[in-house]
C-alpha cells in the first residue's frame, strides 16, 4: 500500500527544505570579524533563530500533549526540518566563535568541523576531538547541549510516544 500523494509531496517538501538550510550553511559568507557591535548582531540572531525553532518544537509537543488530531508524518517532518535547522545554526555560531576569538574550540578550523562538532553536540556523542577550550565557547556549547536535550529529546519522545500510541492497521 503506498502513501498518498500528499504525503510524498510533503516528504520531498521536508528533503529539500533540509538540504537547501544545508546548502545555505555553505555558503553563507563568513569573515573573522572582531567588531562588538557585529558580534552581538550575530549574537541576538543566533538567539531569535534558536528561540523560533524551539517554539517551533514546543508548539507540536503542545499539540500532542492537547490529544488534538495530528497527523504523525508532518509532525515528524516538521521536527526534522527544526533539528537541522538547529544544527546549522548551532554549527554556524560555532564557525562564528571560531573565526572572531581563535582558540575558543580545539580542532575546529572548519565549517565541516564545526558541523561535525555541532552534531556530535546535539547527539551526546562528543569524540573529544574537537572540544570547547574557551569559557564563551564552554557557555555556548552548554546552551547547546540545553537545546538538545529540552528541545529535541522532548519533541522526538512525544512523536515516538504518538508513533507507539496509533492503532496498528
Amino acid at each position: 500500500m503506498s502513501p498518498e500523494p500528499g504525503y510524498r509531496r510533503e516528504r520531498w517538501y521536508a528533503l529539500l527544505t533540509c538540504l537547501l538550510v544545508v546548502l545555505a550553511y555553505f555558503v553563507v559568507p563568513l569573515r573573522p570579524d572582531v567588531s562588538t557591535p557585529r558580534l552581538v548582531l550575530r549574537g541576538l540572531a543566533t538567539t531569535a533563530a534558536v528561540v523560533v525553532i524551539a517554539m517551533l518544537v514546543f508548539r507540536q509537543v503542545r499539540r500532542q500533549v492537547s490529544g488534538a488530531p495530528t497527523n504523525a508524518l508532518q509532525d515528524l517532518l516538521r521536527l526534522t526540518v527544526a533539528l537541522v535547522g538547529g544544527l546549522v545554526i548551532f554549527a554556524l555560531a560555532d564557525y562564528v566563535i571560531v573565526l572572531s576569538a581563535p582558540g575558543q574550540f580545539v580542532g575546529l578550523r572548519t565549517r565541516v568541523d564545526a558541523l561535525y562538532f555541532a552534531v556530535s553536540t546535539i547527539t551526546t556523542i562528543g569524540y573529544g576531538d574537537v572540544y570547547a577550550r574557551g569559557q564563551f565557547a564552554r557557555v555556548f556549547v552548554m546552551i547547546q547541549m540545553l537545546f538538545s536535550v529540552g528541545v529535541v529529546a522532548t519533541g522526538a519522545s512525544i512523536l515516538v510516544k504518538q508513533f507507539a500510541s496509533r492503532p496498528r492497521k
